[in-house]
């Protein structure tokens, strides 16, 4: 069951669902993300996430100390500093149980804007894909997608097999939106969290949830830009093939 609530009942909550892949700080990033954008959210960390967690991190989640747990993770950077974002405020969060698949989001009766999935692992694409409902966060995933809500799937693995690319195409088919934790370079990323900051911003571009987490692509490079000279260099305008 439910360890404490906390969760405001006056505005409805996105699902985030965090599975055991590798990149916990995209989880963090999205999760700091909604809760400056003055949303609510009923978080799902399964329990292989909790080991990559610790691994990636250093961070033990814990159900009963849930919320020092959650407020450690979130304040942590992509670069390891633990205190690179304060000490933020969690109170629009709350927090199921994994194996509880008695708790809200197991039921499409219970109102949510939509579940993100950050990271998704293959092991996490391929039960939701089949409808297995292991745990509450493949069966929160499938109710999502019977209800026709919002699914975003950040799928972090490399390379993919064939069997795992049928389950992302049945995702996507289902209605699901198929994410790679795929960072782009054009936004002039200096640190690691610039380009952990750009997958959780495409995340929430696909959950249609504003934010500023990174700096957008505007149309052809300004005319100061050291790959226009270089793009002429190569024989071609400022954008090449």
């Amino acid at each position: 069951m439910e360890h404490v609530n906390v969760h405001s009942q006056q505005r409805t909550p996105w699902v985030v669902g965090v599975s055991g892949a590798s990149g916990t700080p995209y989880a963090a990033a999205v999760l700091r993300a909604l809760l400056a954008a003055g949303e609510s959210v009923d978080l799902v960390v399964s329990r292989a996430s909790r080991l990559t967690l610790l691994d990636e991190t250093g961070i033990a989640f814990r159900d009963a100390h849930w919320q020092d747990d959650l407020r450690t993770w979130l304040a942590r950077g992509a670069d390891g500093k633990p205190d690179a974002f304060g000490a933020p405020d969690v109170s629009d969060v709350r927090h199921w149980a994994a194996g509880d698949l008695a708790a809200g989001p197991s039921s499409g009766s219970y109102s949510v804007k939509g579940m993100l999935i950050v990271p998704a692992s293959t092991a996490c694409v391929a039960g939701v894909a089949l409808g297995l409902s292991k745990d509450l966060l493949q069966r929160a995933a499938s109710v999502t997608l019977k209800e026709r809500r919002k699914l975003v799937v950040a799928v972090r693995e490399t390379p993919l097999n064939g069997q795992t690319l049928k389950h992302l195409v049945t995702l996507d088919e289902a209605g699901a939106v198929v994410l790679p934790a795929s960072p782009a370079f054009y936004a002039g990323a200096t640190h690691i969290q610039d380009l952990v900051e750009f997958v959780a911003g495409r995340v929430l571009d696909a959950a249609g949830v504003p934010h500023g987490l990174y700096r957008r692509w505007e149309g052809e490079l300004g005319s100061g830009s050291p790959l226009v000279d270089r793009g002429r260099d190569l024989g071609g305008g400022s954008r090449g093939n």
